[in-house]
Order: structure tokens, then sequence, then C-alpha cells
């Protein structure tokens, strides 16, 4: 049966891991669909994400493909049996589509590992915060329903899921906002780092090295390693990568990151040392600065 609608980054990422398997086992399309009674047109088009696949054809390419592991298999049988739906649904014509694929692999993951250099995260953003980013946009999706989505998301934060943020210190003394909204702002990101599942570093101006990564970026882990998604931050839209070889560029770059940057926020315990400069540290001397 052929999907209705736009093509989700799911249903592409479906047939991707479809059709590695079954080249790397060495079968053709039209070899692969004469063990399922499928044609090779209707193999490719499933691999495209345009068809479905049931279970029982699944299993049986799966075991044709030499996939034996447990993870990857219910990982992958996940996603082919998801209809894609949940809370964001409702959202589905009022926000782009890449904002819905982004929610949906959210919902998937248990692992979440986040940089970014301008902004503060999505799902760390407060209503007045998100709303100045969205201000005086055009086109046909109305700031309103950009910020509803925006502040949906971090609904993920309550969930059973762990989150590691590094943040620039350049997003956190942009200024855009108001000096009111962002003392507000990062007041926030404290209460939310002191979360047990959270942990939060600022990458400074001072870092000494070069960042390995020039732009943001979103790592998301499931259950199974393997299908983890990287999102990057592009001009044109949020491009989406799930090959071997970018999820262990992007988690090398990611574990960089975290050695470059400054401790975590941590509030449980006492500072030690008031001379080594720690990412709460930098947090509590630009909130000084948005009350001068």
């Amino acid at each position: 049966m052929g999907y209705k609608g736009p093509i989700s980054q799911r249903q592409r990422r479906f047939g991707d891991e479809l059709q590695r398997l079954r080249t790397a086992a060495g079968l053709s399309a039209a070899e692969a669909g004469a063990l399922v009674g499928m044609r090779g047109p209707a193999v490719s088009h499933t691999e495209a994400g345009r068809i479905t696949l049931n279970a029982e054809r699944l299993e049986i390419w799966l075991d044709a493909y030499g996939c034996t592991d447990p993870a990857f298999r219910s990982g992958l049988a996940e996603m082919g049996r998801s209809t894609g739906k949940g809370w964001w649904t409702e959202f589905e014509g009022r926000v782009p589509d890449l904002a819905l694929d982004l929610a949906e692999v959210e919902d998937r993951s248990i692992r979440l590992a986040n940089y970014e250099m301008l902004y503060i995260p999505g799902v760390l953003q407060l209503p007045a915060y998100a709303e100045a980013i969205f201000e005086g946009t055009s086109g046909q999706w109305s700031a309103e329903d950009q910020v509803r989505f925006r502040l949906a998301r971090q609904r993920i934060l309550d969930e059973d899921r762990t989150f590691h943020f590094v943040i620039h210190e350049a997003a956190l003394r942009m200024r855009f906002p108001g000096d009111a909204v962002m003392r507000v702002q990062l007041l926030h990101l404290l209460d939310v780092a002191e979360r047990p599942n959270v942990t939060l570093q600022v990458l400074p101006f001072t870092v000494a090295k070069k960042p390995p990564s020039p732009g943001s970026f979103l790592f998301c882990e499931p259950d199974c390693l393997d299908l983890s998604t990287v999102i990057v931050d592009a001009p044109a839209r949020a491009e989406h990568y799930g090959d071997s070889e970018s999820i262990a560029a992007y988690r090398q770059r990611f574990d960089r990151l975290v050695d470059l940057a400054l401790p975590p926020v941590n509030t449980a315990e006492p500072r030690k040392d008031a001379a080594v400069r720690d990412s709460w540290g930098v947090m509590q001397h630009l909130l000084y600065m948005l009350q001068v």
C-alpha cells in the first residue's frame, strides 16, 4: 500500500536501511522481490519509502540479508509499522514538514545530544524567547503556530530520556529578545540543568582550540545505536544523516565538544575551587551583566 502525503524522514530511513542491507547481501531488487512475491519496481518503491512493507516480508528480507542483530531488527520493525502519529499530528499543515520530522525522531530517542552556536536549544526556550525568534517572520507558517509547536516539543524533558547540551557562549550573550527576557531565559537554563537527566555545558569564547564543528547539530539515539540520526542545521533546511560514517563522525565531534567545553552546571555540589572557570560561573557572570 502506498503512503498518502509527503514521505517522512522515518519512512525514508526505513527504506534506506532496507536498501543498504540488500546491497550488502549482494541481491538485486528483482531477487529480493522474488523472495516475498514482489516485482523489482515495488522493491524500489519500498526502499524509497513510497509504499509500506508488512512484518512478514520484512522478516524474510532480514533473514535473507543476514541481519542477525536483534536490537537492529526490532528497531527497524518498529520504524516500519509506525503510523507516524503523535502529539505533533495536530500541527500537520501548520508547521513545516521538517519540524514534524524532528518531533518524530526525538520521540523515538532515549538519548539526545545537542550543540548550539547562536540560539538556546529549542527544547529549552521560554515562550518570550521563542516569540522573539519568530517575530516578524513571513510565509505560510504563522509565528504563533511555530512557537506553540516549539513549546510542545519540550514535553520530552519530562519523559524517560537523557539530554546533553553544549551551548556556545555566543548564544548566551545574544540580546535580540531584550535583556529582561534573556535574564529569565538564563535562569531557566540553570533550573533545567538541575534535573538529573540533563547535562549542560558552555563552550566559551576563550576555548583554546578550534571547535570540531562549524554548525549546530542534534544527535538522536534510540535503543539501537545503529539507527541513530544526526540532524544538522543548514541554510535552507535541516539535513538528516543516518549512515554509519556520519553517525560515527558526529558522535566523535560531540565528544570532542564535551572535552573542550567548561565543566557542566552542577549546583548539587559546592564549588571546590573558585578559580576554576565552569559553566555555572559563566552563566552567573552573564546574569550579572544583564542586571547592570
